[in-house]
């Protein structure tokens, strides 16, 4: 019996009961899909902020809640683990437990996932501790198991079970970086910004402001993007754009409102962060 408690803050468990929308911008979707069905792990590579953790969650709605029978028998299609430094092998496996006075064992998200058939999504796999990336090798080659060492237990992966892992290529030092060995078991599917009007309907449609705003917003982070030729050490997200958008449609001032959703949460860096305002002045009405 593995007893249910309450996860741990980094990991999120999604029923994904309406359809998380997302746009296209390549040849993603089929990839993705065709990965699944040969039960390939899948590495999304790409800048923040640019779709990775939805474009995740669309492909977890579209695989597993278009099947009805599924939808009933498996209740979490997605387990998501924001990595982060402290994480170790135990917080993705489980660990032993008390309760009322006995040792009960506890699932981890990643043996959660592997027994129900979800997908697992670690997300910024490379921000955790460098023993713990280890254990998911055996679930990414022709064996599918994940030995559970504390008790001794090698458990066969569920069919439907899929890994994900993602990073951010271009912001990782060396020292943080995928390890080959490591990186050569996924198919990687690379991400980056849309292109501007791809950008301006993604921003309309989740932020609800109008069209001709969205496309000024599209217009602006291409813009600040440049500024990474200036230091800027991480390209405006299309997250970013949104919030700033959203803001707009709520009636906040235009040029306030890619103040404090671009300009502020970009960079700390006095000289980027006016760079950054004279773009908005400049394309702003």
């Amino acid at each position: 019996m593995h007893p249910t408690a309450h996860a741990p803050s980094s990991v999120r468990a999604s029923r994904l009961d309406l359809e998380p929308w997302y746009l296209p911008i390549a040849d993603e979707v089929a990839l993705f899909e065709a990965a699944w069905q040969a039960r390939l792990p899948v590495l999304l590579k790409g800048p923040t902020g640019c779709g990775k953790t939805r474009f995740i969650e669309h492909m977890a709605w579209r695989l597993h809640r278009r099947d009805r029978a599924k939808t009933e028998a498996l209740e979490l299609p997605l387990l998501t683990v924001a990595c982060h430094e402290d994480l170790t092998a135990s917080d993705l496996i489980g660990r032993f437990l008390l309760s009322n006075d006995a040792t009960v064992w506890q699932d981890g998200p990643l043996t959660r996932a592997v027994r129900s058939g979800a997908i697992c999504y670690l997300d910024e796999v490379v921000e955790a501790r460098k023993d713990t990336t280890v254990v998911i090798h055996s679930l990414t080659d022709h064996r599918r198991v994940l030995p559970i060492d504390k008790t001794g237990e090698l458990l066969d992966a569920h069919p439907d079970f899929l890994l994900v892992i993602s990073y951010n290529p271009g912001y990782q030092s060396a020292l943080k970086d995928l390890k080959t060995s490591t990186r050569q078991r996924f198919v990687a599917l690379e991400f980056d910004y849309p292109a501007p009007e791809q950008e301006a309907r993604i921003i309309a449609h989740e932020s609800q402001v109008d069209r001709a705003r969205a496309d000024i917003l599209a217009g602006i982070g291409q813009r600040v993007r440049q500024l990474r030729e200036q230091g800027l050490e991480d390209g405006v997200g299309t997250r970013a754009l949104v919030h700033a958008g959203a803001l707009m449609s709520r009636g906040v001032d235009s040029r306030r409102a890619c103040e404090v959703a671009i300009a502020q949460s970009l960079t700390e860096d006095p000289a980027l962060r006016q760079a950054i305002r004279d773009i908005c002045e400049l394309m702003l009405p």
